[in-house]
């Protein structure tokens, strides 16, 4: 017998709730981005800074004082900061909806500004509905991410009951969604099947790879991801990130749903 009949018969649905009722998060035991207490920070500790593979954490001296910058875009949620900080300013966290409309909102900010992220397009949801159809392009992945992205069609996530849809297509794409670090060698044929998009259409890096080039970045491979490449509507970090982050991100796009981070403050 088949696991989601099975799921089926005895929990009568097998499909996650979408958006999640209470307080649960759709995701139990999922490990999501550190989250960052300055108060907590040990003065010259420099530990968490070395142990950063992707230079996500840096020293910033620019004020009167030194203090920790933090580039939720960089993240791949190795964890490694929040096992070697002897102060626990970084600890393990569920926090995973990550997606965002500015760039600049996935750096932590010591003071939080509010502020209302910016609108994407006008009259997105008018345009789409409750509709959105996708074409996806994998730029350099290591395939984490489009590990991922197959279960969104599975029967627990079930993206098609929320009227979004892959094409392999980017003639009938409204959204195209980037993964990978976009290597020199796929950033021509990323172009292209941007440009046999038709208009309005949208882009969203999904995974610190294409947000940012990840560890990658910089390299003999490849720049700082979709940085320069393309105009993206939705950052979406993460190595990689769920399913439910990327629903989460797909539906922020559409105006269905509230950006979590802002100023790198996880939070509405």
């Amino acid at each position: 017998m088949p696991i989601w009949t099975l799921f089926g018969l005895t929990r009568g649905l097998a499909t996650m709730p979408w958006p999640p009722k209470g307080e649960g998060d759709q995701q139990p035991g999922v490990i999501g981005l550190p989250s960052f207490d300055p108060n907590r920070c040990e003065e010259n500790c420099h530990a968490c800074v070395e142990s950063c593979l992707p230079d996500a954490i840096t020293i910033d001296n620019s004020n009167a004082r030194e203090r920790l910058a933090i580039d939720y875009g960089k993240c791949i949620s190795c964890q490694l900061c929040t096992e070697i900080c002897p102060n626990d300013a970084l600890r393990k966290s569920n926090n995973w909806a990550f997606g965002v409309h500015k760039r600049e909102d996935l750096v932590w900010l010591e003071s939080l500004v509010s502020e209302e992220a910016r609108e994407l397009k006008n009259g997105i949801r008018r345009t789409f509905g409750r509709s959105l159809h996708i074409r996806h392009v994998d730029a350099g992945s290591c395939n984490g991410c489009e590990s991922e992205l197959q279960a969104l069609n599975n029967p627990y996530y079930n993206l098609h009951r929320l009227g979004i849809f892959f094409t392999p297509s980017p003639r009938f794409a409204d959204l195209l969604l980037v993964t990978g670090s976009v290597t020199y060698a796929m950033r021509g044929p990323l172009l292209e099947t941007y440009n046999a998009m038709p208009e309005p259409k949208w882009v969203m890096a999904v995974g610190s790879c294409a947000v940012s080039g990840g560890i990658m970045g910089g390299g003999y491979t490849c720049a700082h991801g979709m940085d320069g490449i393309l105009p993206v509507d939705v950052y979406l970090p993460g190595c990689p990130p769920n399913p439910s982050a990327m629903i989460h991100a797909l539906l922020l796009l559409l105006r269905r749903t509230e950006q979590m981070v802002h100023g790198g403050h996880y939070g509405r």
